[in-house]
């Protein structure tokens, strides 16, 4: 069974989701690539996202160390190293997070989500390459993001933080993701150092044990702030999260504490986020179950789906608890009746509460070649260990 799985789903991924990108995406003119796509792969807008180009490289490279060394894939990374280097950087070091066909800057956010899918690429470049540039300007992107994250004031906050300071389960969870992959080229103790830190701030100040949840915005000292954004809860991002801190017991020989803080997380948020009238996953739910200030709250996009097979299939593997294979069963047999384009391949992203389309878009500033190729290719590896793991967690199902 396990075996099956894991070929059906890494022939998806190289023969459906990933020729979608690589045949309607590359700007061969202009370098780069165009992730704005219509249904069929036409190109419906040319400005170009340099987080999604870094999301991209960092496929490309990682496609190469880990399934087989294909001159594409190599040749299309350091399409998206070239692009990166040539127009993704600011005078201040920091990174656009998107500019238009031909380069020239058109938006640069407050975040540092771009600055970290910066070192993931050139991070996954480096490991596929040899590129020693390419780690040395990992290295040097990463000591920015810290420096910018630390110190208060470097970055304009969204909210008046005298008035109502707080801060966000993203940026430490964007940390454990991108230092982990900087880890594997680099010895740097920043990498330790900064995960241990990540996740224990996520442990203390967002896991509300009392409460059964996982905050996506606190107080700085991970204070409940009873207003609309403070009650938000995102069971998708919740469930990411808790998937890196999972990733992170397995690569500490199954440290049994991360296993058990971050089932708890999947946990709690499977609970809170699945739609028990039409499955699925709601995209925003309230703490207190008031009603939610967005209005595309109970809209199911493809990237939660994505993240909560990961996360299933993953705690299954560190507990052998069946229920979490159930679950992965669930999202995923629920994500592939209506995420799937059977016409143009890929996956659309966004649909209604109850499954149906709202959008035929397959690519925008948000939606590329990321979430879906991630998910195909982290599952694919968790069911191949699995298929030749022995034992009745393997088998017995």
């Amino acid at each position: 069974m396990m075996k099956h799985a894991a070929d059906r789903i890494k022939r998806d991924l190289l023969e459906n989701t990933l020729p979608f990108w690589t045949e309607h995406c590359v700007d061969r003119e202009y370098g780069g690539f165009l992730f704005c796509l219509d249904q069929d792969g036409t190109v419906i807008d040319t400005d170009k996202g340099m987080w999604q180009t870094c999301r991209f490289t960092w496929l490309l490279s990682s496609l190469v160390c880990e399934v087989e060394r294909r001159q594409e894939w190599l040749a299309l990374a350091q399409h998206g190293i070239s692009f990166i280097r040539k127009f993704g950087f600011d005078a201040d070091g920091r990174m656009f997070f998107c500019v238009s066909r031909t380069g020239e800057p058109l938006r640069k956010r407050r975040y540092l989500f771009t600055e970290a899918f910066g070192v993931m690429a050139l991070a996954a470049f480096c490991r596929a390459t040899g590129d020693k540039k390419a780690l040395e300007q990992a290295l040097e992107l990463t000591r920015l993001i810290l420096r910018y994250y630390r110190e208060p004031g470097l970055l304009e906050p969204k909210w008046n933080p005298v008035t109502r300071p707080m801060k966000g389960l993203s940026m430490p969870m964007v940390l454990i993701g991108m230092l982990q992959e900087l880890r594997r080229v680099s010895a740097d103790p920043v990498c330790e150092e900064w995960i241990e830190r990540s996740i224990q701030e996520i442990v203390q100040d967002f896991v509300k044990r009392d409460l059964q949840v996982v905050m996506e915005t606190v107080g700085p000292n991970g204070e409940i702030l009873d207003h609309f954004d403070g009650r938000t809860l995102v069971p998708g991002h919740a469930i990411e999260a808790a998937w890196f801190i999972l990733q992170e017991a397995k690569i500490r020989d199954c440290d049994s504490s991360l296993i058990e803080v971050g089932s708890q997380m999947i946990d709690w948020m499977w609970a809170r986020g699945w739609d028990r009238e039409f499955g699925g996953l709601l995209y925003f739910v309230d703490l207190k179950g008031l009603p939610v200030q967005e209005y595309w709250h109970d809209m199911k996009f493809w990237w939660p789906h994505t993240e909560a097979m990961i996360a299933t299939l993953l705690a299954f593997q560190l507990t052998g608890n069946p229920k979490y294979w159930k679950w992965y069963g669930e999202v995923s047999d629920w994500s592939n009746r209506h995420f799937p384009d059977p016409e143009y391949g890929e996956w659309f992203g966004y649909l209604h509460r109850d499954g149906t389309l709202s959008s035929r878009v397959k690519g925008n500033l948000w939606k590329g070649p990321f979430h879906l190729p991630r998910m195909q290719l982290f599952c694919w590896k968790i069911l191949q260990e699995l298929s030749a793991a022995t034992g009745p967690s393997a088998t017995g199902l």
